[in-house]
This record gives structure tokens, C-alpha cells and sequence, in this order.
């Protein structure tokens, strides 16, 4: 059935003003991405720092000293907890997703990718526990009767230390809580404003060796004097490095997130501007159609009447 004229024209009106919505919500992600970029390089310098000051000490083996030791302190998380490691009867998941749609395939890939993980490491439901900052992953999950321990939703678009902290802070008194053995962080890391991959890091227990045959630390010393102690020292570093580490994979992904907006909004607009382009096609050879219709009835009644 043909469409009429007036649907035409009203279906490229409605385009217009999606692709006018589309084009905004473009620029404010672009705008977004550049905020966390100038940001994250910043940050990318103290990360550094102290994964090369951790990466020091486990090679003078004051780390595996403190987990022989069973150091406490008057904290409630001690470095031992954060280095001990117990056999494994169940592992977590901190997954990052984010809170909303509109990004693309970002949210699919990260959960695709991480139950391929799972799946791979003969991970199910009863031995995996779901720790999901963003509500897409926290959803996905329930849904499917996984045990989903911690949600952390509303991740600010360009992410403070401070919030961070407290998901750091819940997901380490969990550990020592024994709710899992192990923990890895599962995210999308941002390459550049068209693409991403995903990746998968350790966080709990910190592996010390790990680190210290990590070639990007070849050259760090194996001896240190410390003062006041070893115990001390750990105690002040581990938890910065735990931090510097959840918060380096939220920025990271949020980055990601932006970009994988910005890229979806261009998608979205290029679609309806050649949407657009096909429908005025169509309307301009709907009203040459009826001008030549018009114009051969015209012409069949000047002919009629002579």
C-alpha cells in the first residue's frame, strides 16, 4: 500500500527532531569523554607510583614476611588479609557496567566476555559471587539467579577518588569476611574514541610475586630499610594500591562508556540522516508523481472539450 504524501513528510519531521536529539546527546558524551580523559591522565601518574613502590617491596619480600607473620594492626583490614591467599571455594566478580542504555554493544561485550571467563574457569552460579558497579550488570544477573553480593549504582560521570573508596572499602571487609576466596575486576578498557577490549585484573588476594617478576618492574631494587616497620608500611601502601586499583578500572570504563556513547550517537544520527534522505526521495517522487498525474488530467479535459 502506498504511503501518502503527508506521511511522508511526517515520518521525515519526526527523523529530523530524533536526529537533532541524537546530535546533542553526542556532543554532551564527546564533551563527557574529553572531561574524563584530561582527567584520567593525571591520575594514571599516582597509579604508576604506587604499583612501582608495591612492586619495591615484594621484591624485598616484605610482603610475603608480613603474610608469614599474620601482621594486624588496630585497623580493621590488615595488609596479611589483603596478601594472604585461602583455598578457593568461591571467587568474585566486580563487574563494570553502566547505569544506562544508549551505549552500544558496551554493556553486552563486558558481560558476554566476563561469562566467558566464568565458563572458562568452570565458574557457575553456586560458586560465583556478583559484586556489579552499574545497574545493567546488577540487573542482568538477578535476573538470572546469580548471587549478586554488593550494587553500587549512580558511578558519576567523572568519578572522585572519595566514591571509589567506599567500594573498595565494602568490597575488602567482604574478602576478610570470607563471602569470597578471590576477586577479579572485570571491565572495558578504553583504546581510543572507536574501540574497546575488554579485560580482566586480579585485586584480592594482592599478589605480591605477580608483580615482582612483572617485567615493567625489572629493574626495581630487592633490598629496603624501613622505618617505622615493614608492617606499618604495608599497611599504609596495600590499601592505596587496592584503591588506586578499582578506581584506575571505573575510570577506565567510564571512559570507555562515554566514548561508546559518543560513538553510538554518531551512529545513530548518520542513520537518520540517510533515513532522511531516502524518505525525501520518496516524497519528492510521491509529489512529481501526482504533478504529472495533475497535469495529464489537465491536459485530457483541455482535449476533451476541443
Amino acid at each position: 500500500m502506498a504511503i501518502s504524501e503527508q506521511d511522508v513528510k511526517r515520518r521525515i519531521d519526526s527523523t529530523k527532531k530524533t536526529s537533532q536529539i541524537t546530535t546533542a546527546m553526542q556532543m554532551v558524551s564527546t564533551a563527557k569523554l574529553s572531561q574524563i580523559q584530561r582527567h584520567t591522565v593525571g591520575y594514571q601518574v599516582y597509579a604508576q607510583k604506587v604499583e612501582s613502590i608495591v612492586a619495591h617491596l615484594a621484591k624485598s619480600h616484605l610482603m610475603s614476611a608480613s603474610v608469614a607473620g599474620k601482621a594486624k594492626s588496630d585497623q580493621a583490614i590488615s595488609a596479611a588479609d589483603l596478601l594472604a591467599q585461602r583455598p578457593v571455594k568461591k571467587t568474585g566478580y566486580l563487574i563494570i557496567t553502566s547505569d544506562r542504555g544508549l551505549v552500544g554493544s558496551y554493556n553486552s561485550s563486558v558481560i558476554k566476555q566476563t561469562n566467558d571467563f566464568m565458563q572458562k574457569h568452570g565458574h557457575t552460579e553456586g560458586d560465583a559471587v556478583i559484586l556489579a558497579v552499574g545497574g545493567t550488570g546488577s540487573d542482568f544477573y538477578r535476573n538470572r539467579n546469580h548471587e549478586v553480593a554488593y550494587e553500587y549504582r549512580g558511578v558519576s560521570d567523572v568519578p572522585t577518588f572519595n566514591e571509589i573508596r567506599e567500594i573498595v572499602k565494602t568490597v575488602t571487609k567482604m574478602y576478610t569476611e570470607e563471602k569470597f576466596d578471590e576477586l577479579y575486576v572485570c571491565y572495558n578498557h578504553f583504546v581510543n574514541r572507536l574501540s574497546n577490549s575488554f579485560r580482566v585484573t586480579k585485586l584480592l588476594p594482592i599478589g605480591g610475586d605477580d608483580l615482582a617478576n612483572n617485567e615493567a618492574h625489572k629493574q626495581v631494587t630487592a633490598e629496603y630499610d624501613t622505618e617505622p616497620s615493614p608492617e606499618a608500611l604495608l599497611q599504609e601502601i596495600l590499601p592505596q594500591y587496592a584503591e588506586s586499583l578499582v578506581y584506575g578500572a571505573i575510570l577506565d570504563a567510564k571512559t570507555a562508556e562515554h566514548a561508546a556513547s559518543s560513538s553510538a550517537m554518531r551512529s545513530a544520527s548518520d542513520n537518520a540522516s540517510d533515513l532522511i534522505a531516502d524518505l525525501e526521495l520518496q516524497y519528492n517522487r510521491a509529489r512529481q508523481s501526482a504533478i504529472t498525474t495533475e497535469i495529464t488530467e489537465i491536459t485530457g479535459g483541455q482535449a476533451a472539450l476541443e
